[in-house]
């Protein structure tokens, strides 16, 4: 059993926290520092009450003892015995081999929140299988009807390095009704996957991780996945450095393959390539809605590459800097409701608009673009329909959007544009309806 170290806690702004925190969560880990956390004791001494307990089955908890079998063992019984929850103690356990967390079995930690920078407290299982293999078998392996709640992983070996050690997947499911609740994932090379099988019906709550390569992947879900409270950020490699520097040219944050009625909300990414990418997958594409989602700090918010024609994707009070990209295979309708966008050094288009499916904007802001090239449009339609209303293009004198011949259908109506003049190019004739829009000195 480990020694209980008392710590006072710290508070960092959200960028102060990006800047310079990794160095301190890694000085933590390495000395073996384990703190209090400000969980439910009550909830806590129930659960001990009511499960197992991996101590009662031979874990150590000190970071040194591989407490694999252990760990197995306490699972394996939970599931015979029908008793069915597995609680971990606050402690470091070093789980050198894989986890397999059977039908219905819950396995738990000490967090009823999410944690953020905590990295050495709690119930903290420090895996170390698979370096250098980002196709091999997952660290913890969920089954049908299993949850996985208030736990941290960290990978003790990872290198911030551009690349860092490519490792499999931390967490896959294989089933519907699989729950993710609470959980920090320090540094995974990739973070959850619910897309290598069939796993409808899942659902996360409450997920903070600095996923190096990928964070979220959703495919062959083929009944309703709800996900909720995902923050994917740079807080264990920092701002700055070469680990950065890979998350930002190779980082896909959440990527969304075949799903049928996806509830995302509150799902943030920041400082990665890419925020949100839909793709076709063997299994076929999504339909989505997300509300209150966001990409901060990135070239490309979000990527379409396919989804679903009948159901499509819908935006609702999202936030994206810098833009979004449909490309030519999309058939499918995108919509963004209430949204804005703002801009980074390197942006030019808030919208590329490449698919042969719809795309609308409605209540919409749009700043910074043309950063680079200052006549490029903060929407370019190149083929399909696009709708623009209700929006505003606040900076002043720069083209709003151009309409290439190509394009089905445009309707821009009733927007706000600033500087001189209306900026707006229509290549497509009569294809675009262009009226009642306003411009203002500033």
């Amino acid at each position: 059993m480990f020694k209980q170290n008392l710590m006072n806690p710290t508070h960092y702004t959200r960028r102060q926290m990006l800047s310079g925190l990794g160095v301190t969560a890694v000085a933590g880990l390495a000395a073996g520092t384990v703190t209090t956390v400000n969980a439910d004791e009550k909830k806590n001494d129930a659960l001990r009450v009511r499960s197992l307990n991996v101590l009662d089955f031979g874990a150590a908890g000190d970071g040194v003892k591989d407490d694999t079998a252990a760990f197995a063992t306490a699972l394996k019984t939970a599931s015979d015995t029908g008793n069915l929850c597995v609680f971990v103690p606050r402690g470091r356990y070093l789980i050198a081999g894989h986890l397999d967390i059977p039908h219905s079995v819950t396995l738990e930690g000490v967090f009823s929140a999410p944690s953020g920078r905590t990295q050495g407290h709690g119930s903290v299982l420090l895996a170390t299988a698979g370096a250098g293999d980002a196709k091999g078998k997952p660290f913890i392996m969920m089954h049908a009807s299993s949850t996985l709640r208030g736990i941290t992983v960290f990978y003790p070996e990872q290198k911030m390095k551009n690349p860092p050690v490519p490792y499999p997947w931390t967490i896959r499911g294989h089933g519907d009704n699989i729950s993710l609740i609470d959980l920090l994932l320090v540094n995974p090379y990739q973070a959850v996957d619910f897309g290598t099988h069939a796993a409808g019906r899942h659902f996360i709550k409450g997920l903070y991780a600095q996923a190096l390569y990928r964070g979220l992947f959703v495919d062959q879900c083929f009944d309703v996945g709800r996900i909720e409270n995902i923050h994917f950020w740079a807080f264990w490699g920092g701002w700055d450095g070469e680990l950065y520097d890979f998350m930002k040219a190779e980082g896909i944050a959440f990527v969304i393959g075949r799903t049928d009625w996806e509830y995302m909300t509150n799902c943030f990414c920041i400082g990665y390539n890419i925020g949100f990418q839909f793709v076709q997958t063997a299994a076929g594409s999504p339909n989505c809605v997300l509300t209150q989602c966001g990409s901060d700090i990135g070239p490309i918010a979000v990527k379409v590459e396919s989804c679903q024609p009948h159901a499509g994707l819908s935006f609702v009070n999202g936030q994206f800097m810098a833009g979004i990209e449909i490309t030519e295979s999309n058939t499918g309708p995108v919509k963004f409701t209430s949204s804005g966008f703002w801009g980074i050094a390197s942006t030019d288009h808030h919208a590329m608009l490449a698919g042969s499916g719809h795309t609308t904007f409605n209540g919409c802001h749009f700043i910074g673009w043309g950063q680079k090239d200052t006549k490029a449009p903060a929407i370019h339609a190149k083929r399909g329909g696009v709708t623009v209303t209700a929006c505003d293009f606040i900076d002043l004198g720069k083209a709003q959007l151009t309409i290439e011949s190509e394009v089905d259908a445009a309707l821009i109506y009733g927007n706000r544009f600033r500087g001189k003049e209306q900026l707006v190019i229509n290549n497509a004739g009569a294809k675009a309806q262009i009226s009642l829009n306003v411009v203002t000195p500033k």
